[in-house]
C-alpha cells in the first residue's frame, strides 16, 4: 500500500496508509506493517558496566508518556485501548519479558507473550537480560539478575499477596492474572513503572529490612487506577495518579495504620510545597487541568510531569471523600468508579459526572459550586489545593521526631536527653521525617553531626537508600569529611534521577571539596548512569549538558 511519514510532533511523525478502498463502519481491517526500530528514546541498551552483574548486556523499553511510537507503530495515546501478542527472539542466555497475561518459552530462544486485557499503548514493555525468577506469592513471582535474585526473594516473600488482598476488598478483583515485579539495573532511573503483570522497580527498594516495601503499595494500586480505569488524555494524568495516591493511602491504611500513613502523607505534601516554591504557585503546571497542545509546536507530556497530579490529586480525590463524609461510603464509590469504567479511557468530566450521579443528594446539594471549592477552580486554577486532607493523626510520629532534631540541633548537647529517646522502633518515614528536620536545622552545632553519626548506625550505616539520600545530604550540608566517601558509595550504587540530581546539586553548592568529590564521582560513574540522568548532571556540574 502507498504510505508516507508527515510531520505530527516534535516528538514523533504520523504514518499515512491509503486503502484500496473505503473501509464499512465496524468492519475488520488486518494491516501488515514491516518496520525496524532500535534508535528511539522509548528503547534503552544497556552495556555490561550499568547492570548489576557487569558480565552481559540489557534491554528495556519504557513507554510513558509517549515513546512507545518509537518502538512500534501504534496509536500512541491513552485514549486507545487493545490487546496485544508479541514473539521475541533473543540471542542464547537471554531471557525476554513483556506485559502480558502469558507467557511462554519456545525452542531456539523464543518466546511468545499475549496480554488478553486491552490496554493503552504506554503500558507495553520489553525487557531483555540476563534474567531468572523466583516465586514469593500465589500469583507472584519476582524477576532480577541472577546476582539480586536471592535479596529480592527475602524481601518481597509474602508481602506482595497481603497487599494485593487488601486492594482486592477495597476495589474490586484484580483483573491482571499475575502481579510479577522485575527488578531493574541500577541505573533504571524511575522508582517503578506499573506495567501490567510486571511492575518494573528501582532496585533501590532491596533495603534489606522490608523497609521500603510500601513503594510497591503504588504500583498495585494503579493495576485499578491508570491501568483499569485511564486518563484519555496526558493533560488529566491526575486521573492516574490522584486517584492511585489515594488508593496507595487506604492500602497503607488498613496494613501499616492511619498514624503511619499519615506521616508518608505529610512527606508527600512537603514534596509538592516545594515543587510550588520552586515553580511559583500560578505556573500554569500547577494545576490538575493541563493545556497540552497538539501539534509540531505543542508541549512534549513528557515534560509536564511534576508533583501536582500526585499530590493535588490527591487532595482533591480526598476532598470529595471529605464531601461524602464517611469513609465505607466512599470505597463503597470507588468500586463502583472502577466498574463502571473498567478497560475505558476517561476524562475528569466522566468522574465528576460518575461521582454527582452515584450521590444525587450531594448533586442536589450543589457540591461542584462551593465557594472557593468548585469543581472547576481544582480542575482548571494553578496553586495550592483549596483543601487539604487531615493529617493530624500524625501528629504521635512527628512529635518525637521534631523534639529530637531540636534537641540535636541544640548548642549544648543535651545527652542525657537524647539518650532517653528510644528510635528503635521507628519505621523508615519516621526516621526519613526526622532527618529532614535535621537537613533543615543544618549545619548544626560543631561535633553534632559527628555524635549523631555515631549514636544511630541504623541511620549512618543505613542500606535504606531514602536514608541514605538523606543522610548524604546532611553529611553534605555539615561539611562532615570524614564520611564524604559514604556519599561517593551510594551514587556508585544506583542511578535513581530522584536521588542523583539532589546530591550532585548539594556538592555543587558546597565547598572546593565537595565540588572536587563531585567530578572525581561523576567521572567514575558517568557510563554507568541513563543518559537522561549524565546529562542532568552535566548542567548541573557546569559541562554543557543538554537541558
Amino acid at each position: 500500500l502507498p504510505v508516507e511519514s508527515r510531520p505530527f510532533t516534535s516528538y514523533g511523525s504520523a504514518l499515512h496508509i491509503t486503502l484500496p478502498q473505503a473501509p464499512r463502519a465496524g468492519q475488520l481491517l488486518t494491516l501488515l506493517v514491516d518496520y525496524e526500530a532500535g534508535e528511539g528514546p522509548g528503547v534503552c541498551w544497556l552495556s555490561p558496566e550499568q547492570t548489576a552483574g557487569k558480565q552481559k548486556p540489557y534491554m528495556y523499553t519504557q513507554g510513558q508518556a509517549v515513546l512507545n511510537r518509537s518502538f512500534f507503530p501504534c496509536f500512541d495515546t491513552p485514549s486507545a485501548k487493545f490487546t496485544y501478542s508479541a514473539t521475541v527472539k533473543v540471542p542464547e542466555g537471554f531471557t525476554a519479558v513483556m506485559s502480558a497475561t502469558s507467557w511462554e518459552k519456545q525452542k531456539d530462544n523464543t518466546f511468545v507473550f499475549k496480554m488478553s486485557q486491552p490496554i493503552p499503548s504506554y503500558l507495553i514493555a520489553l525487557v531483555v537480560g540476563d534474567i531468572v525468577s523466583a516465586d514469593v506469592g500465589p500469583r507472584s513471582r519476582v524477576w532480577a539478575e541472577p546476582c539480586l535474585i536471592e535479596a529480592a526473594k527475602k524481601e518481597y516473600d509474602g508481602v506482595i499477596e497481603e497487599f494485593l488482598v487488601v486492594g482486592e476488598k477495597l476495589f474490586g478483583p484484580y483483573v491482571w492474572g499475575r502481579y510479577d515485579i522485575l527488578f531493574m539495573p541500577p541505573s533504571f532511573p524511575f522508582g517503578g513503572m506499573e506495567n501490567p503483570c510486571l511492575t518494573f522497580v528501582t532496585p533501590c527498594l532491596l533495603a534489606g529490612d522490608r523497609s521500603l516495601v510500601d513503594v510497591i503499595i503504588h504500583e498495585i494500586s494503579h493495576s485499578w487506577f491508570g491501568n483499569l480505569v485511564t486518563n484519555a488524555t496526558w493533560g488529566e494524568f491526575w486521573l492516574n495518579e490522584g486517584f492511585t495516591m489515594y488508593a496507595q493511602r487506604r492500602i497503607s491504611t488498613e496494613v501499616y495504620g492511619l498514624p503511619y500513613t499519615c506521616l508518608e502523607a505529610a512527606t508527600g505534601r512537603a514534596l509538592l510545597r516545594q515543587h510550588m516554591d520552586a515553580t511559583g504557585e500560578d505556573h500554569p503546571l500547577n494545576k490538575l487541568r493541563v493545556v497540552i497542545e497538539p501539534g509540531l509546536w505543542g508541549v512534549n507530556p513528557d515534560d509536564t510531569y511534576n508533583e501536582t497530579p500526585y499530590e493535588k490529586g490527591y487532595c482533591f480525590v480526598s476532598y470529595l471523600a471529605h464531601l461524602v463524609g464517611n469513609q465505607s461510603k466512599f470505597d463503597a464509590f470507588l468500586q463502583a468508579y472502577v466498574n463502571r469504567f473498567k478497560f475505558q479511557s476517561i476524562t475528569a468530566d466522566d468522574t465528576l459526572g460518575f461521582f454527582l450521579e452515584y450521590f444525587p443528594e450531594l448533586k442536589e446539594k450543589g457540591v461542584d459550586s462551593i465557594p472557593g471549592f468548585e469543581f472547576d477552580r481544582w480542575l482548571n486554577t494553578p496553586g495550592w489545593p483549596p483543601y487539604l486532607p487531615d493529617l493530624s493523626p500524625g501528629q504521635q510520629l512527628m512529635k518525637p521526631a521534631d523534639e529530637l532534631a531540636e534537641l540535636w540541633a541544640a548548642d549544648g548537647l543535651n545527652m542525657e536527653a537524647v539518650e532517653a529517646v528510644d528510635i528503635t522502633g521507628w519505621r523508615t518515614y519516621q526516621l526519613v521525617y526526622f532527618l529532614d528536620q535535621v537537613l533543615q536545622k543544618s549545619p548544626l552545632p560543631e561535633g553534632n553531626v559527628k555524635r549523631l553519626s555515631k549514636m544511630y548506625p541504623k541511620i549512618s550505616k543505613a542500606q535504606n537508600a531514602e536514608l541514605r539520600l538523606r543522610w548524604c545530604q546532611i553529611v553534605l550540608k555539615n561539611n562532615l569529611e570524614a564520611e564524604y566517601s559514604k556519599v561517593k558509595e551510594f551514587l556508585h550504587s544506583q542511578g535513581k534521577q530522584k536521588y542523583t540530581l539532589p546530591l550532585y546539586r548539594a556538592m555543587w553548592g558546597g565547598s572546593e571539596a565537595t565540588r572536587a568529590l563531585a567530578m572525581e564521582t561523576f567521572s567514575a560513574t558517568a557510563p554507568q548512569l541513563h543518559v537522561n540522568v549524565q546529562n542532568y548532571v552535566k548542567k548541573i556540574l557546569g559541562l554543557g549538558g543538554a537541558e
